[in-house]
C-alpha cells in the first residue's frame, strides 16, 4: 500500500504545481499557459509531452533487463581463480566504463550499421547503447554481491553434491540479490535519466518531445520545468517501488 501512497502524493504534487502555473500565466513575464491544463492548447501540449513517457519507460526497462543478464554473465569470470579468466571481466568493465554514454549512443546508431552491415532502429540503437554501458556497472554490482556471501554457503552446497550452476542458482544468487537490490534500483533510476540522451538520435521520449515543443512555443523555461517534474515524479515512483520491494524481501527473509 505504501507505493500507492507515494504515487498518489506525487500525482497530487504535480497537479498542484500545474495549477500554480495556470494561475501565474496571467503575468506578462511568464507563459505557463502553454502547459496549463485550463487551456485547450495547454492540454494538447501536456498530452504531447506525456506521450513520450511510454518510450522512456520501454527504452529504460528493456535496456536494464538486458544489462542485468549481460552484467551477470560478465561478473562470473571475475570470480574465477584463474587470472586469464578474470581478465575477461576486467578488460570488459574497464573498456565499457571508459566510453561516455552519449558517445556510445552515437557510435551504435551511426557506426554499428556500417560495421555489421545491418539496419537498426532508433529504439534498438538506444537500447543496445544503454544496456552495453550499464552492463559494466551491473557486472561489478553482481561480482561484489556474490563475493559478499560467506564461503560457508559454497561449502554447504558442495556437501550436498550441488554443481556450480545449481549452487549459484539455488544458494548464492538468491542471497546475493537481496544484498544488491539497492544498487540495482539505483541503476534503474540512472537508466531512466540517461535515456534522455537518446533524444540526440531522434528517439521520441520525454526530452525529445520537450525540445520539439520549445521550438514551436518558444517557452523553454515553462516546457523544461514540466520536463523536470515529469522525471521527478517518475523517479519518485520508481524509488518508492524499489524501497517497497526491499522491505518485502527483508520480511520474507525473516519468516
Amino acid at each position: 500500500m505504501n507505493i500507492f501512497k507515494h504515487i498518489s502524493t506525487a500525482r497530487t504534487a504535480l497537479l498542484i504545481l500545474l495549477f500554480g502555473f495556470a494561475v501565474s500565466g496571467c503575468s506578462a513575464n511568464w507563459g505557463w499557459y502553454v502547459v496549463s491544463p485550463s487551456t485547450e492548447q495547454g492540454r494538447i501540449n501536456l498530452g504531447f509531452l506525456l506521450g513520450g513517457l511510454k518510450y522512456t519507460l520501454a527504452l529504460s526497462i528493456t535496456a536494464i533487463a538486458i544489462s542485468v543478464v549481460v552484467g551477470l554473465l560478465i561478473a562470473l569470470p571475475g570470480l574465477s581463480e584463474k587470472r586469464p579468466v578474470r581478465a575477461i571481466n576486467r578488460v570488459y568493465v574497464e573498456l565499457v566504463r571508459a566510453v561516455p554514454i552519449l558517445v556510445l549512443i552515437l557510435w551504435v546508431y551511426y557506426g554499428l550499421p556500417q560495421i555489421a552491415d545491418i539496419s537498426i532502429s532508433v529504439f534498438w540503437a538506444g537500447v543496445i547503447a544503454l544496456a552495453l554501458s550499464d552492463s559494466a556497472f551491473q557486472a561489478e554490482i553482481f561480482r561484489a554481491g556474490i563475493q559478499s556471501i560467506d564461503k560457508g554457503q559454497h561449502e554447504a552446497a558442495q556437501s550436498i553434491s550441488l554443481n556450480y550452476t545449481d549452487t549459484m542458482r539455488y544458494v548464492i544468487l538468491p542471497q546475493a540479490l537481496r544484498r544488491i537490490l539497492p544498487p540495482l534500483g539505483n541503476q534503474l533510476v540512472y537508466m531512466l535519466k540517461m535515456s534522455s540522451l537518446v533524444s540526440v538520435i531522434g528517439m521520441q521520449e520525454l526530452t525529445r518531445r520537450a525540445n520539439e515543443l520549445v521550438v514551436t512555443e518558444y517557452r523553454p523555461l515553462e516546457v523544461y520545468t514540466i520536463l523536470v517534474l515529469e522525471y521527478l515524479v517518475l523517479i519518485l515512483i520508481v524509488s518508492a517501488g524499489v524501497r517497497w520491494l526491499e522491505r518485502r524481501l527483508r520480511s520474507d527473509e525473516r519468516q
